[in-house]
């Protein structure tokens, strides 16, 4: 890197593991901005189930990514990696740091490893196979993918069944999708990154996971769905994400409220240990052993960042 090279945070770890409280405390106080890295939060009208930062979080520091499209649109890894990209450089151009904070590895490694020159879209297969989803439903589909290329099935919900179709579109176009990221990707360059990761003990995680989900319904979130069925439909792309899936399977009759919550929780649970799968991989992030509000962690986060900033 070269002396010119801007700094930078990346703010990475499980659901629920404090990212956007410690970002905030960060931002506030080394001047900072951030860059939402979350595959919900950039869906307007859906708020109670991504955990989005509040509308008053975030008017304490400039927020970025966040609600920049309907929730029937697609906000692909790409799109993602572009957008953010513009709102790094804006960043920076301002003069401030720029934080990117949140729990989607796959965006995240768009954003700084670049992405893989993908073969095209193939209408018909992703025909059949959204066919065979709703026939046999969308765990087969990522039985499918598992076998065909199982570090990427280990990143992709089971639920997200649009996810799963592309990589297994690749996966059978060529060589596996997590192959072809190794291959020819368009690095994000001009940064010096210090990234950070959230490591809390996992029984105090899996307890904010649990609170978390459950206070969702307790605010809204079957009520937030409804008004997203009725608006997008029930097959909106976006709806199958967690809690959204659950509070629609209530809303259909399928489950009562106490199962909703517990396969809510569940799934955010089996979430958090993925996201610490992929993150884990990554051999420069330092990581914070508690949660984001854990004052030891905010005193350790503090004084890396004051240290990296320093050596710039």
């Amino acid at each position: 890197m070269s002396v010119a090279d801007s700094p930078m945070i990346v703010l990475a770890g499980p659901t629920a593991s404090g990212k956007t409280g410690l970002a905030l405390r960060l931002a506030e106080y080394f001047g900072g901005e951030i860059v939402s890295c979350d595959s919900i939060s950039v869906y307007r009208e859906m708020e109670i189930g991504s955990a989005k930062p509040t509308p008053e979080e975030r008017t304490l520091v400039p927020h970025h990514m966040i609600d920049i499209a309907w929730p029937d649109e697609q906000v692909t890894a790409g799109d993602y990696s572009r957008l953010g990209r513009e709102a790094l450089s804006g960043i920076t151009g301002r003069g401030h740091l720029p934080i990117v904070a949140g729990g989607t590895g796959l965006y995240l490694r768009a954003l700084i490893d670049g992405l893989f020159p993908a073969p095209a879209a193939r209408p018909e297969l992703r025909e059949r196979l959204r066919t065979r989803a709703e026939q046999r439903g969308p765990e087969h589909l990522h039985r499918i993918l598992s076998r065909l290329d199982a570090e990427a099935a280990r990143t992709i919900h089971p639920n997200d069944v649009p996810k799963t179709i592309r990589a297994i579109e690749v996966s059978l176009a060529r060589t596996p999708m997590t192959e072809q990221w190794k291959q020819g990707r368009d690095a994000l360059t001009g940064y010096r990154i210090l990234r950070l990761g959230l490591n809390p003990p996992r029984p105090r995680l899996y307890e904010r996971i649990n609170q978390r989900a459950a206070a969702m319904f307790e605010r809204g979130l079957v009520e937030e769905t409804e008004r997203l069925i009725e608006r997008y439909g029930r097959e909106c792309r976006s709806l199958g994400a967690l809690g959204y899936t659950q509070a629609a399977s209530l809303l259909a009759g399928k489950v009562s409220r106490e199962e909703a919550v517990a396969q809510a929780q569940q799934g955010h649970r089996n979430y958090a240990k993925r996201q610490m799968t992929w993150f884990r991989r990554d051999e420069q992030m330092h990581w914070l052993a508690g949660l984001g509000s854990d004052q030891s962690v905010i005193d350790e986060a503090t004084r890396l960042v004051e240290r990296f900033l320093k050596q710039g």
